[in-house]
């Protein structure tokens, strides 16, 4: 089945039938408004050929409330009708950006890896809006004119068949026109919609990384490169523009040729007699009912090209498969140990290329582990595989015994901490960063990670104190106080396996002193991983696992490994020297 077959249906289950009875609703709306539209052409003939001629004022006071009560229940029925679908489709909307995002959460890091957040959002904001037409008016008017166009073809006939036949081979052609531009226009949309989400997930590199940008003086070369993403949008959109432009100057054009032969054959039909002045004002207004629709058509298709395009991203977005697999993920845990082990585990991000060989080693409750090594060794791969970030390509890695590719991701991660080198920040206080991974901790347990992380060393010297507003990633803090800002976020997670990469690593002399003692209060009976390149700050490791091109090549205590003079003896006292 293809892909369009598959979106139309996907659409159609996820979105329409599920509001039939609105959508239902709105097609009786639009017939209504419709055929009390159509109360003018019909009024148009009686009053020319009968009322007029007989002079009979209650007639034409009787059809003047005939026609003003049909305005009537047009402008409300219009009303009403967008008032109903149109805040459905922005309901839809709402709705189905929180379920984006929501299915965004749920995709394995390597998605992250791979795709720039500035162009994710674009996907959750952006893709998702075109069900507006599909709910809204759009989908129903699509019906709706359908059906007007079509009870007033059978009228045309009525009044006059060879006339009408006149008018539908020109409209028969425009038709045509438009179905293969409709066909040439959604991949150009699709198109669009993945050049858009590249040029806004560029923008947002840019700003983000303002400070780099305008330290390298390289402001000229960000916007040479948002130019050319620009550039590209432009393109696209002409492409579309080519086709709409198509479809408006063609229906111009055969509808003015059609228009111009009415005029020749309805005035030959009158001057012979065939045909009242009446039926051909009658005529053409039901013409322009007709026309109408058509021309209104192929707008609401195109809107719907958009927005099957659109969908598309997005249905392929939400088929792709979570990072906690229900069918394989069938173990919770709850009350954990922390013994965590890596039996034969190998890895790699691509095939023949393998970052991690046969590692194996145990890790202890409570106990510390240092991962230490060249960059690019693979030690932020094993913490990682420890962290169910990543899964193993063959072994495996147990916790208390029990395969974390088992293990129901959210269950484990209640009991997991992480400190990462550039830790994230919310734009917000400092308060409520720290209370991230537990917004309903009381104010006791709060201050007890505050003042272990030694938070309090520089939050008693600003004016508002933890309710300071940190801005945009934490810009506002030098690097040691987001660190400790992150550590004592730690602290207050209380879990059993800790995850430190570099965690001093942003630290001035003074501050490392202050985290090397809260760091000593969070590691305390759990299981901890240490990845870090200042190998004086894991003297104390239980043990130290020297990783060199994704093998352990050595393992022990500090002192041993000292004595043996090998690779971690090199790393240390060329450090030390330093």
């Amino acid at each position: 089945m293809s892909n369009t077959k598959v979106s139309y249906k996907w659409a159609f289950h996820e979105f329409i039938w599920p509001r039939k009875k609105i959508i239902f609703f709105g097609l009786i709306l639009i017939f209504i408004r419709s055929f009390s539209g159509l109360v003018l052409p019909i009024a148009s003939k009686k009053l020319i050929d009968e009322v007029i001629p007989s002079n009979d004022m209650q007639a034409l006071t009787t059809l003047l409330l005939i026609v003003f009560a049909s305005v009537l229940v047009q402008a409300v029925t219009s009303f009403s009708l967008t008032r109903l679908l149109s805040v459905e489709a922005q309901k839809l909307i709402s709705e189905l950006r929180t379920k984006v995002q929501r299915k965004l959460l749920t995709l394995p890091i390597s998605f992250f890896d791979n795709n720039k957040s500035g162009a994710l959002v674009s996907r959750v904001m952006t893709d998702v809006e075109g069900v507006r037409n599909l709910v809204g008016t759009g989908l129903v008017q699509l019906f709706g004119g359908t059906i007007t166009a079509i009870v007033s073809l059978v009228l045309l006939i009525q009044i006059n068949a060879l006339m009408t036949v006149f008018v539908l081979v020109p409209v028969a052609i425009f038709a045509f026109i438009a179905l293969k531009a409709f066909a040439y226009i959604r991949p150009v949309f699709r198109e669009r919609g993945k050049i858009n989400a590249e040029v806004t997930g560029r923008l947002t590199e840019t700003l983000n990384g303002v400070r780099v940008i305008k330290g390298f003086n390289a402001e000229e070369q960000e916007n040479k490169i948002f130019e050319a993403g620009v550039e590209r949008l432009f393109l696209n959109v002409k492409r579309s523009l080519t086709a709409t432009a198509l479809i408006t100057s063609s229906s111009t054009f055969l509808l003015g040729i059609a228009s111009a032969g009415i005029m020749g054959i309805g005035g030959y039909f009158i001057m012979g007699g065939k045909m009242t002045f009446g039926d051909f004002i009658s005529f053409t207004l039901l013409l322009g009912f007709m026309i109408a629709p058509i021309i209104q058509m192929s707008n609401i298709g195109s809107q719907l090209s958009e927005a099957m395009a659109g969908l598309d991203r997005t249905q392929e977005l939400m088929n792709m498969p979570e990072e906690n697999d229900a069918a394989e993920r069938i173990n919770s845990v709850h009350e954990i140990t922390g013994n965590i082990e890596f039996e034969n585990v190998s890895f790699s991000y691509e095939k023949s290329k393998e970052v991690l060989t046969d590692i194996t080693f145990s890790a202890p409750a409570g106990s510390v582990t240092a991962l230490v090594g060249s960059s690019g060794s693979g030690k932020s791969t094993i913490a990682g595989l420890a962290a169910t970030f990543l899964n193993p390509v063959s072994g495996k890695v147990t916790l208390d015994g029990v395969d974390l590719a088992t293990v129901n991701l959210s269950s484990y991660r209640k009991n997991l901490g992480v400190v990462l080198q550039d830790d994230f920040l919310y734009e917000g206080t400092i308060r409520e960063n720290i209370l991230f991974p537990r917004p309903d901790a009381t104010e006791e347990q709060l201050l007890a990670a505050v003042n272990g992380a030694y938070v309090n060393q520089f939050t008693d010297k600003f004016e508002e104190g933890l309710e300071t507003v940190i801005g945009e990633r934490g810009v506002k803090l030098s690097g040691g106080q987001r660190q400790r800002i992150s550590i004592a976020r730690a602290l207050l997670a209380n879990p059993k396996v800790i995850i430190l990469d570099e965690a001093t690593s942003n630290l001035d002399t003074e501050s490392e002193s202050f985290i090397q003692k809260s760091l000593q209060e969070l590691m305390k009976d759990r299981t901890t991983f240490v990845i870090a390149h200042r190998l004086s700050t894991i003297q104390k490791a239980d043990q130290i696992l020297v990783i060199e091109e994704g093998k352990i090549v050595e393992s022990g205590k500090h002192d041993a490994l000292i004595e043996k003079k090998g690779r971690y003896w090199e790393l240390f006292t060329y450090q030390s020297r330093i």
